[in-house]
């Protein structure tokens, strides 16, 4: 979920805004800035996570964004754990399409995120 939430910034229109931000309608939030709160808390998430679950979401997204097999799985988290490095919480924000390729490897591997986002919405 707070993948999806940093995918969905836009470009920066206006990098110094001299209004208040109830001014521009907050549109501020859903831009890109280098000191986004989301692009924080999204690394803070990975880097607190284990190196194992590290290393899993790396493999989860190289399942859904290479279009590899359920079959495939162990191989792809031999790559990744052949990867690893500290740093795994830069190189997943900087994966254009990330929440897409998450999606992806969970439903390759039979899982789904939509019931957990049922709960928390």
């Amino acid at each position: 979920m707070k993948a999806r939430e940093f995918d969905a910034k836009d470009p920066v229109t206006e990098p110094n805004p001299a209004s208040n931000p109830s001014d521009d309608r907050y549109a501020a939030i859903l831009e890109d800035h280098a000191d986004d709160p989301v692009l924080e808390e999204l690394q803070l998430l990975i880097s607190d996570l284990s190196i194992d679950a590290q290393i899993d979401l790396v493999a989860l997204m190289w399942l859904g964004r290479d279009d590899h097999s359920i079959d495939e799985w162990r191989s792809v988290r031999r790559q990744a754990t052949d990867a690893h490095n500290e740093h795994t919480a830069d190189y997943l924000c900087g994966t254009p399409l990330l929440a897409d390729h998450l999606a992806d490897g969970l439903s390759t591997l039979g899982h789904s995120c939509v019931e957990f986002e049922r709960k928390h919405f």
